[in-house]
């Protein structure tokens, strides 16, 4: 069985964050906690627009800016401290999915008597979480309509990235206007969709029987990115493929692509290069389209037709006939494809394409940190052990 709950309300298109005092008004939230990354969304007039839709609706409002990519634990604490001393009714992000990770770690904790980390750690499961609400700056990590939250614990060495996935996270309201995004870089912008692609593939690679039209769905989410990412990348203005990009990004992560499937699909991929930018801090999407074809490779032999399924429906790729051998020559050239459409967005498709150079020791605490030193397996479609993780991450720090 496969469950499907998206209880988020949104509001999309042109001048959304205009509506956010009278919408959280309307919800009856009183005072809130804006929390916001490195300043761009101050030097955008963004925060003064959302500060201004606020005061106009009478809804109070406290501030906690300085989330950075692989948002850290140390500052989610902060915002604990704070939205406790200043009782606050929800935690509103303004930003990129970091932002918006971090408001959620900030909303367990408020929900919770224990150190936050101990929900990330596993030790816990959450009970509650503080209503979440957001404006969205940037598509990529689906976290404005996901049950997802990310942080990095910089108080140990070396840091650990950790997920907690509750429904409590899924946030209350977003507002999504992809004008927000035509300041994003075209390295974010590449890798915002290939996150987007990751987020649509991982679900894709489940062991059970096919479900075509979550199927379809799953190709339509990756070509749509495809597509589009190509046009921003090219006219980073241009309103239809912002917009197809942002709404992509919320229905990859939002559990719709689960629906039919037996399984929340692999997500080994994901697992591991949350150790990858935990030790080195590269952007997610980056990280993930530097493993994502040593990966595949690997498990290839799992099913072979799988991976020829998903180059019929993304890329046009026929089989030539229903052999073993068939499958197998279109799964090689599914595989070439992805990495391509990655390549196109401006992503490296090998750690070395990261900008770093790793030596089989680092190649080996990779691994060992993915598999929790050997206690914890990976993956759905084909389960990886620690050894397993090693061979991937030695494959994709010896291509070129």
């Amino acid at each position: 069985m496969t469950e499907y709950y998206a209880p988020t309300h949104v509001y999309f298109g042109k001048g959304a964050q205009n509506e956010v005092g009278k919408v959280l008004k309307g919800c009856g939230y009183k005072k809130i906690l804006i929390h916001y990354g490195s300043g761009s969304v101050v030097r955008s007039g963004l925060l003064a627009t959302v500060e201004a839709s606020l005061k106009e609706s009478g809804v109070e409002f406290v501030e906690l800016g300085g989330v950075q990519p692989n948002p850290r634990l140390s500052l989610v604490r902060k915002g604990i401290e704070l939205a406790k001393a200043e009782g606050v009714d929800m935690i509103f992000s303004v930003g990129g999915g970091s932002a918006l990770d971090s408001a959620k770690a900030i909303g367990y904790g408020l929900c919770y008597d224990g150190d936050v980390w101990d929900l990330y750690g596993r030790h816990v499961m959450p009970k509650a979480c503080m209503p979440i609400g957001c404006v969205l700056t940037l598509s990529a990590t689906g976290s404005e309509m996901s049950n997802s939250s990310v942080i990095t614990n910089d108080e140990v060495m070396p840091n650990e990235k950790v997920g907690c996935n509750t429904n409590y996270g899924r946030p209350r309201v977003a507002f999504l206007n992809p004008e927000l995004t035509y300041t994003v870089s075209k390295y974010q912008t590449g890798s915002g969709s290939a996150d987007i692609m990751m987020h649509t593939i991982e679900r894709f690679f489940h062991n059970g029987p096919a479900f075509e039209f979550t199927d379809n769905s799953c190709a339509n989410v990756i070509k749509t990115v495809i597509k589009y990412t190509a046009v921003a990348l090219e006219n980073p203005n241009d309103y239809e493929a912002r917009a197809n990009i942002m709404w992509a990004g919320s229905v990859s992560h939002n559990g719709f692509n689960n629906v039919g499937y037996d399984s929340i699909g692999d997500w080994a991929c994901h697992r591991m290069e949350h150790e990858l930018s935990a030790f080195y801090d590269v952007a997610h999407g980056a990280g993930l389209a530097a493993i994502w074809g040593s990966w595949a490779r690997y498990v290839a032999k799992t099913d072979y037709r799988r991976f020829a399924r998903l180059g019929e429906l993304v890329f046009g790729i026929k089989m030539e006939g229903t052999c073993d051998h068939c499958a197998k020559k279109a799964c090689d050239q599914t595989i070439e494809a992805v990495e391509a459409a990655f390549a196109a967005m401006g992503m490296p498709t090998s750690i070395k394409g990261l900008g770093l150079t790793l030596t089989d020791d680092d190649v080996r605490a990779l691994a060992k940190a993915a598999s929790r030193n050997g206690t914890v397996k990976l993956g759905n479609f084909q389960v990886l052990e620690q050894e397993d993780m090693y061979n991937i991450f030695k494959a994709a720090n010896d291509r070129a």
